[in-house]
């Protein structure tokens, strides 16, 4: 998929850049004329997709400095849930054994309100993967971050799925120093007490469901498709407090809802902290460019503009369209 994307680029006129990244903007008054590269070339255009992706610190760290508006943006974090793909389909196909060889791994769908400290929060799964693997997921040294994948069979022995816990931006108490950038820097410190949690590695941190819930170290870890390995810890140690309480609280009401979903025949594997943008970048709602800057289009996940591969896909679609028809004006 990936080649034939670039396929079509070149085939359209596109180039395609390798090892280049963008440094810095050519702004001229209220106008963006193009970007700097790390070698210093100017790239200039009559405008510019900003579509980049929501671990892109570094061009949120741009904008931040280059004083272009940007907002800290509510997100989700916690941590990867794994069970053994045998008993998620024991409770989704009321199956005694296994599911035999006609069925597919089964997945699950889980969400749950809950309180604390007089303020309500949704915990709920996210990119759940059946037949699936954890994988290290940090994009900088020093931090830890873990997300899933599925193979197209399905057939691993695992079953594992993100739950996390919606963070508002009334949650960051002392990282509003940060002004717009609040949320990233709360989101990287957990990152990186989960790095040091996990020894300083690529190895995770890791709990038993129950054992969480009950405030215990688990005395063993369960087998795990997380390659890097894990470290028995206490997880209230690496997430903040109002995360890991709504997750215990969760996870005892999913146990209801699915029996034999809290168990500790179950993990918890940290953290879980990519799910969107911690950053938005504003545009205007008609002509999809920023407020404060003509012809800078904000987009896709980067931007706070979507959730995922084919809501990405789309938002680029409806960017480029706006630019068209800027231009076209342009033109005439």
């Amino acid at each position: 998929l990936v080649a034939k994307l670039r396929e079509t680029i070149l085939e359209h006129g596109g180039e395609i850049l390798f090892e280049t990244r963008v440094e810095d903007l050519i702004l001229e008054k209220d106008e963006i004329k193009g970007v700097i590269t790390q070698s210093g070339e100017k790239i200039k255009g009559i405008g510019v997709i900003l579509a980049t992706g929501h671990s892109a610190r570094d061009i949120f760290h741009l904008l931040d400095r280059r004083k272009v508006l940007i907002a800290a943006k509510p997100f989700a974090l916690g941590v990867r849930i794994e069970h053994s793909q045998n008993l998620i389909d024991r409770i989704q196909y009321h199956c005694e054994i296994d599911r035999g060889p006609y069925l597919p791994a089964s997945a699950y769908s889980l969400v749950h309100q809950t309180e604390y400290k007089g303020k309500q929060r949704g915990v709920f799964s996210f990119c759940m993967c059946p037949g699936g693997f954890i994988v290290p997921a940090a994009t900088a040294p020093g931090e830890l971050v873990v997300n899933g994948m599925s193979p197209s069979r399905r057939d691993s022995k695992f079953a594992n799925s993100g739950m996390v816990v919606s963070v508002e931006l009334e949650d960051l108490g002392k990282y509003h120093q940060h002004g717009a950038l609040a949320a990233m820097h709360f989101q990287a410190e957990v990152e990186q007490k989960a790095w040091a949690a996990g020894g300083k590695n690529q190895t995770a941190p890791a709990q038993r469901m129950v054992d969480f819930v009950n405030r215990k170290v688990s005395s063993s870890l369960l087998d795990t498709s997380y390659q890097p390995g894990l470290e028995s810890v206490e997880m209230r140690e690496v997430l903040p407090d109002f995360i890991a309480e709504r997750l215990a609280m969760a996870f005892k009401a999913f146990g209801q809802k699915m029996k034999g979903y809290f168990t500790n025949d179950s993990q918890l594997i940290g953290v879980e902290s990519r799910t969107s943008s911690p950053v938005r970048i504003p545009r205007d709602r008609e002509t999809f460019e920023h407020p404060q800057i003509k012809r800078l289009y904000p987009c896709g996940e980067g931007a706070g503009y979507a959730g995922g591969i084919v809501s990405a896909a789309m938002d680029g679609e409806r960017c480029t369209e706006k630019l068209i028809a800027a231009y076209a004006k342009l033109k005439l």
